[in-house]
């Protein structure tokens, strides 16, 4: 037992290591772009109809950081003040499953082309997305409603007084960590639960047996789309499974689904949006992630050497550690400062 928890313990400051420098990295250029590029600036060139809405809506929400109100309810807030329904699903669907933070994280930990690939499919799963909708509602655009109360949380530039970099520096080590501070400790305990219980090549050898790579891409998929994994949180998950065995393709079918969709999103965009609008939503999701999969499973041609071995630039190992022990505050401080937070508002 005792060698059982050191093991699980060893995976977890190993993975830990290995992503803190470029999430540390991720948090402090998600902060400058919180306060450079605010909501106010994405929801003026949203409106109207057409392709070009859709395609900025795709485009922005790619690398854009969100204030602690979430994708859900910006998303919404959007379509509210004129964007159209296009250009909302596109935001909603791009925005989710990649980010700053969650690229830097994904090449550190999978590599250059899995770090590349992501955020392009993010960006063609939203344009799809949008256009189709489009397509199917003739009628999407309406009069932006009366002007919504001034933004007060941090990452608004609604702030004169109050220096950008310290504003920029609240949102990527304090905002933005309350957000995903759980989710990401989460998912270092799987990822070293999984390292620790399921043998090498499990998954290789199952899968063998069981049919290749499309009936785990099906498999990733059923267990993606109904529960809610954060993009950041879900690579150490990815990257763990695949160094059990798992075919890359199956791993990003999961880094799309879990991040993109859940229960909450669906019923959101059910009530709002329409019916329609939310299986266009569905839909795009579920093909685009067998697609992406597929094409990334030609890419690898099988070999995953590239990705078990991949931890981005050679960092001194004293440097890792010290960015695991900050990284650790940071998500900390994140995680249990949130809530006193909220109870004062």
């Amino acid at each position: 037992m005792h060698d059982f928890i050191k093991t699980i313990g060893l995976n977890f400051w190993q993975v830990l290591s290995e992503m803190s420098p470029y999430l540390l990295f991720g948090f402090a250029v998600a902060g400058l772009l919180s306060v450079f590029i605010n909501a106010q600036i994405v929801e003026k060139h949203l409106g109207g109809a057409g392709f070009w809405p859709v395609f900025k809506a795709s485009l922005f929400g790619v690398p854009l950081p969100l204030c602690s109100c979430g994708v859900i309810p910006v998303s919404m807030s959007l379509h509210k003040h004129g964007a159209s329904k296009g250009a909302t699903i596109s935001f909603l669907l791009s925005t989710p499953q990649t980010g700053v933070d969650s690229i830097l994280v994904t090449y550190g930990l999978m590599g250059p082309i899995f770090a590349v690939f992501r955020p392009v499919a993010a960006f063609i799963t939203g344009l799809l997305g949008g256009s189709v909708v489009n397509l199917f509602e003739k009628h999407n655009t309406h009069t932006p409603q009366e002007k919504k109360e001034s933004c007060t949380d941090d990452c608004c530039a609604n702030h004169p007084k109050q220096n950008r970099l310290l504003r920029a520096a609240k949102h990527g080590f304090i905002t933005l960590p309350a957000d995903i501070g759980r989710a990401m400790f989460v998912g270092l305990v799987i990822a070293a639960l999984i390292s620790a219980l399921i043998p090498e090549d499990f998954f290789a050898e199952t899968l063998a047996v069981s049919g290749g790579g499309i009936l785990a891409m099906l498999v990733m998929m059923v267990l993606g789309i109904p529960v809610y994994v954060c993009a950041t949180a879900s690579v150490p998950i990815a990257a763990a499974l695949i160094a059990k065995g798992l075919n890359p393709g199956a791993a990003m079918v999961f880094l799309m689904t879990g991040p993109a969709t859940n229960a909450a999103t669906l019923v959101t965009l059910t009530s709002q949006l329409g019916k329609r609008s939310a299986l266009i939503f569905l839909l795009t999701v579920m093909v685009s992630s067998l697609v992406c999969g597929i094409i990334l499973d030609a890419i690898f041609r099988g070999d995953i050497s590239q990705i078990t071995h991949a931890h981005g630039f050679m960092l001194p190992g004293w440097f890792k550690s010290t960015c695991a022990v900050i990284l650790l505050a940071v998500l900390g401080y994140g995680i249990f400062a949130k809530k006193p937070k909220a109870e004062n508002n």
